[in-house]
């Protein structure tokens, strides 16, 4: 069977959990198919907008949705939603407001180009007031972290690449994990890798060669600290890899913890 790519668990996830919400709305600045929501227009056309390709008015929308009680999901790239910081900040997060951005094409992106590689939005997000941040490691992760930043009372972006993951299922459930939390993946000495998003992979195949700990950080923000502390208490050296920028990033953001 192929693989399926983030988008399409997404895509997935979103029609599951509108089944399960009654409140829950999803708005795209004019990316229907790029963004997976298909499925989503064809089974709930009257919780579907579509704002055309004005990300600003996408993002004070949600806001005022979120003010009237629905829950929404803003389905747009990372480059996307740089257009409409300024809504970002102002309207959602100040406001702390239970908006949820499913942001697609984070980190590289092959072919799309350079003006749709997502390599800034955790340095442009996580400096901003009651954002969360997450990085899924893979199709399974990614419907977790949505279904967790989902039930959270405040905005939360949950970052995804282009093109499909490991192959691991995503599964159908609703399940969430702790918000804010790692885990470590694989036990090794000296040299721990603390891995942000789908770079998990290939951390872990290194870190069989090198003896590494992993840690699937899961989280830019919250961070896991208190696990980071511990982490840098017992090894030697601390590795983070991540699809960004590495000024502001997930590295930047580690290291204001542990130096």
């Amino acid at each position: 069977a192929s693989k399926k790519t983030f988008t399409q668990v997404f895509g997935e996830w979103l029609c599951d959990m509108a089944h399960a919400d009654p409140l829950l709305v999803g708005i795209t600045p004019a990316m229907r198919e790029g963004s997976g929501l298909v499925e989503f227009e064809k089974n709930f056309p009257k919780r579907y907008y579509d704002v055309g390709i004005a990300e600003q008015h996408a993002v004070t929308f949600a806001a005022g949705m979120a003010c009237e009680g629905m829950k929404p999901v803003v389905a747009i790239y990372s480059t996307f939603l740089q257009r409409a910081y300024d809504q970002l900040i102002h309207d959602v997060a100040l406001q702390d407001l239970p908006v949820l951005f499913a942001l697609d094409r984070a980190g590289l992106v092959g072919a799309d180009g350079a003006t749709h590689a997502g390599a800034y939005d955790i340095a442009y997000l996580r400096c901003i007031p009651n954002m969360s941040v997450a990085c899924p490691s893979d199709e399974r992760e990614c419907r977790l972290l949505l279904s967790t930043a989902y039930a959270q009372n405040h905005p939360v972006a949950v970052r995804y690449p282009r093109g499909a993951g490991v192959g691991v299922d995503a599964g159908t459930d609703l399940e969430t994990v702790p918000l804010g939390k790692a885990e470590i993946r694989r036990q090794g000495q000296g040299l721990c890798i603390l891995a942000f998003g789908t770079l998990l992979a290939p951390a872990l195949q290194a870190a069989e060669k090198l003896n590494a700990t992993v840690v699937n950080m899961r989280w830019v923000k919250p961070l896991d600290v208190d696990l980071l502390a511990q982490i840098a208490q017992t090894h030697e050296r601390l590795v983070t890899v991540e699809e960004g920028c590495i000024m502001g990033g997930a590295g930047s953001r580690s290291e204001e913890h542990t130096s």
